[in-house]
This record gives C-alpha cells, structure tokens and sequence, in this order.
C-alpha cells in the first residue's frame, strides 16, 4: 500500500489534572517521543471497585503490597501474525500495511508458523504446560488505531498455562547475597498488535499509523506473586533475558518490542486484597520499578487519610515521576469475547501424538522444538561461575548489561590474564567509564582485543596496576593507538635494572631517616609509605613487591 498518514482531528482534549504533593513524587527521568496508545482495552474482570482504609491493628505489619503484571513481547518475525506485511521498525508511516492489517473487506488472516513456534518455545523455557489445541478469539473494543474495532487474541484456552519463572536478586548491603525468588504465570497467549496513535496536540489531531498492527505479540500474564517495583524490574529483565537467549523476542522495550502494564493493590495482612489500580504502558525497567514504588505509596496515603482508591486506569509521567488517571473501571466492560471464525483451533503435537504419515511442514512437534531451547540465563550463570570461578554477584552483572558478556568472554579468549583479574576490569573499571559517559557496550571506544593487551602487559610484569590505568584512560580517548603504544611513549614500563632500582631504593632511605626509623620501630603504616616514596621517584615505574623485597633487604627486617 502507498505510504499515507490517517488524520483522526477532534476539537479538543479534556485532560485529568492531579494535585502532587511535593514530596511524594520521585525524581523526573528523561524520555522522548510522542504520546502513543495511551487508552486500550482492559480485562472484562474488574473486582468491587471501592476501598476504604481501617485502622492499622497493633502489633501487625501495617500494608502489604500486591503487584502483578501483564507483558506484551514482540515475537522476532520477518513477517506480521496473520499478514505477510514486513515487521520493520522505523519504517515511513503505513508502508507496511497489507489489505488484512487496514481491514479491507474480504480479507483472512492467514497463521504464522514463526510466531506458533516462538510462543510454543517461550512457554517450555518458562515451565509452562502447551496446550495441543488452543483457540483464537475476537476481543471487540473501538480505537482509533484498530482497524477491525477487535483483536485476535486468545481468551479462552491459549497456547499456554501454569508455568513459573524463577529469578534471582542480590541483597544485603554489600548486593552480594543472592536470594532466589518465584513468580507464577498465569498463562501465555498469541494476539496481534494494534496500530499506533500519534498524537500531535499543536494541531489537535492524532496520527494513525498502521505499520505496528498485526504484528505477532506474546503476552505473558503473571499472578499478583510480587510485592515491589524493584522485584518487578528484576523479575521482567530475567525474562527479556530468557526471550533474548531463546530468540524469540529481541525485547529491546526502547523500540516497544516489550510493553508492561501492571496492576497494584495493597492491603493489610489477613483481610482481603484492596481495589487494584492498573498503570499502562511502562516501557522501561526503570520507568516500571518507580511507577509501581509511587503508586503503592499513593493507594496507602489515600488510604490513611480515609480516602478511597478507585478501580481505574492510570498512566506514568515519567517527568513528574507519578502517576495519573486516565479513565476508570468502575462498570464491567463488555469486550464481547467471540470465537474467531476465520481460524480453526491450533493444534500441536508432541512425539506420541504426532500421526506417522505427517508432514513435517505442516504440523508443529513441542519435543523437537523443547530440543531447539538453548542455554538460559540461569544456566548461563552457573557455568560462568563454575568456568571462571567468579561470584554469583558478578554473573548476574555480566548478563544484565546488554553485550557485556560477550565483551568480557572475547577478552578471556585473548589475554593470559586470570579470569578473575579480567572480571575486576571489566566490572569495576571498563564499566564504570561506560556508565559514567552513558554508552552502551557496543559504543565502547575501546576494543575486546585492546583491553586483552593491556592485561596482558599486566600480567607479565611489564607495567604497574597504576600505569594500567593510565593507559586505559589512553585507550578510552579511541586515538587508535595499542597499549603498547602507549607504554612506549610515556615510559611506562616497568624498571628491569635491579642495580638502578636498588639504587633508588637507597636513596630514599637516606633522604627520610624518620620514616627509616619508624619502619624499624614497626610500625606497619611506615614501610608502606616508603614504598610509596620509591615508586614517586621511580615515576611509578617500579614494582612495589620488588621494592618492598629490596628495601626488607637493606632495612634487615
């Protein structure tokens, strides 16, 4: 279809205003784009829609929060769920359109086999049972942005049900204790995408651009198992990572390939659970962990004041670090779920069940593709552990930067150093300078291979823990030069000439006879700081092991 922009134009918007306390709201993050789909469909169930708070018992914990969460992941496909249009991000607005995804009368969806395998994939590596029929559905709501006024989903039986995924946090105040934690999952369906609303309030008009709608989701519902915004931003990332691994999703949320809406309630221990709000749309993990932080704290101050929480959906404003309403709940919405009478049921086999005479194009097998899974952030973490020797704390850090485990991997390919000697770089040095110029991995200005060299003139003596620094700090400019290099024009090197470093070292003792003498009385801060002093006239170029060994010799200690 020819590239067009829709133009939906209304005569005006009528916006919610809120009155934020000023210490109630967090610190305002940076984003950009344009409003997109901020008003969608909900679930048909919507539990009693006021709560009035009760006076705390004594004795008992005041408020505990219930926090559960609905996921919406894009399956890595060439083409979209039902259509053969392209799945391409950043394309000119409506060049990706087919007759199916405008509506255009006559028109039949027509089964992606990738996306069945993507969901099917998905739901084995996070324990879920695989139904071997499922069913598609019609969700009927009116939005703009959706063409047909419903979506292809599936309510009633979907592809999978009643799994876990089990994730990992480091507490305590160093982080360096690792607990292990699990959040059920309700089910995993298949639906299409809608479209996308671009609203441009200059003109008063919202763009409809229709290249988003039918591509392949993977909505992934977890029960109300969580408690925080922390444990939810850890929970959702250890799943970006498994649809990562699986190559089912790329999950990049920056280009809304992953989408969480969560739904929050608190209560007080031992009564029933409070009227839950639902914030739409969060699109990053740090967006997602303040969004549900504030809102808990709003439900329990509105609670504490006698007020009453409403049912109602809200938004994240992510400048003022709060939410706000959008609409409310309060009556039941009728979505008018129906079968879809396009498609027939889906049906999978595994081994047993699949019928001798079948066409292995035609049919899709759980066990060959349970075969497929390939190594899962859990695992992956294990073996580093037990590969490397390094602690529990650093693999989760290796995983969780995106590319950083590649990174360090092609170094230890190409150093002699240790491991952990390469972990302590790459975590505490060459990530600290990424974070403090906010780049990610593949921005790095300096190279797998550059670090590899400089670790190993490290390790072989030619250079100081100090120097190394200062060469990093050189290769971080990205002039191009080796480390080498480096070393050789500023003199870097270590000193080899035990006559010369006996010597220095001699002079210096002659030149501070008090720290002399405090090295004799033993004190132990004392041969640190004469150790300290070689290395100033040596212009850190002398080993301080073999300086401490010289001078231990000439002081007879």
């Amino acid at each position: 279809m020819a590239a067009s922009i829709l133009r939906l134009g209304y005569p005006g918007r009528r916006w919610v205003l809120a009155w934020i306390d000023g210490g109630s709201c967090h610190q305002s993050g940076t984003q950009s784009g344009l409003t997109s789909n901020w008003a969608r469909g909900q679930s048909s169930v919507a539990p009693p829609s006021l709560h009035t708070a009760q006076k705390p018992r004594k004795g008992e914990q005041k408020w505990e929060a219930v926090v559960g969460l609905e996921i919406h992941a894009q399956i890595s496909s060439n083409s979209k769920l039902f259509s053969g249009a392209q799945v391409c991000f950043a394309a000119p607005p409506n060049s990706v359109v087919s007759f199916f995804d405008a509506s255009l009368p006559g028109t039949l969806p027509v089964l992606n086999r990738r996306c069945v395998e993507a969901a099917v994939m998905t739901g084995l590596a996070l324990n879920c049972h695989i139904n071997k029929k499922s069913l598609f559905d019609r969700k009927h709501y009116f939005y703009s942005d959706l063409p047909a006024g419903y979506q292809i989903t599936q309510q009633r039986l979907p592809i999978a049900v009643n799994g876990h995924l089990t994730y990992n946090s480091c507490i305590g105040k160093k982080r360096s204790q690792v607990t292990t934690k699990t959040v059920r999952i309700k089910q995993i369906q298949l639906e299409q995408d809608s479209g996308k609303s671009l609203h441009d309030d200059l003109r008063a008009l919202t763009l409809i651009d229709l290249n988003r709608a039918g591509v392949g989701l993977l909505e992934v519902v977890l029960e109300p198992d969580l408690c925080c915004g922390e444990e939810a931003a850890i929970a959702v990332r250890e799943l970006q990572l498994i649809l990562q691994a699986l190559g089912t999703s790329q999950a990049n949320m920056s280009e809304g390939q992953l989408r969480v809406d969560a739904n929050i309630s608190v209560h007080h221990p031992g009564e029933p659970l409070g009227v839950r709000t639902e914030v739409k749309n969060l699109n990053s993990l740090r967006f997602l962990a303040r969004a549900i932080d504030y809102e808990i704290q709003r439900q329990i101050t509105e609670l504490e004041n006698g007020g009453e929480i409403l049912n109602e959906t809200r938004s994240f404003d992510f400048k003022l670090g709060c939410t706000m309403p959008m609409r409310d709940k309060e009556g039941k919405q009728d979505y008018r779920f129906m079968p879809e009478p396009n498609l027939p049921p889906l049906v999978l086999y595994d081994a047993t069940s699949l019928p001798s005479d079948a066409d292995s194009q035609q049919v899709i097998n759980i066990d060959q593709l349970r075969d497929m899974i390939p190594e899962l952030p859990s695992a992956t973490r294990e073996r580093l552990a037990q590969q490397y020797g390094i602690l529990s704390e650093h693999s989760f850090t290796l995983l969780n930067e995106v590319g950083l485990l590649e990174f360090f991997q092609n170094v230890i390919k190409e150093t002699r150093a240790e491991p952990k000697k390469v972990t302590n770089w790459v975590l505490n040095t060459f990530l600290c300078y990424l974070k403090q110029q906010n780049l990610a991995v593949s921005e790095s200005p300096v190279r797998p291979a550059a670090l590899a060299e400089l670790l190993d003139l490290l390790d072989r003596k030619a250079i100081s823990s100090s120097a190394a620094k200062q060469v990093f700090e050189e290769l971080w400019k990205g002039e191009g030069k080796t480390a080498a290099q480096i070393v050789s024009e500023q003199h870097l090197e270590l000193m080899q000439d035990q006559e010369a470093l006996e010597q220095l070292c001699q002079t210096t003792i002659d030149e501070h006879p008090q720290v002399v003498m405090d090295v004799k009385r033993r004190n132990p801060k004392a041969i640190n700081k004469l150790i300290g002093l070689v290395r100033k006239a040596s212009v850190s170029r002398a080993d301080p092991a073999l300086i401490k060994e010289i001078l231990e010799k000439k002081l007879s200690l």
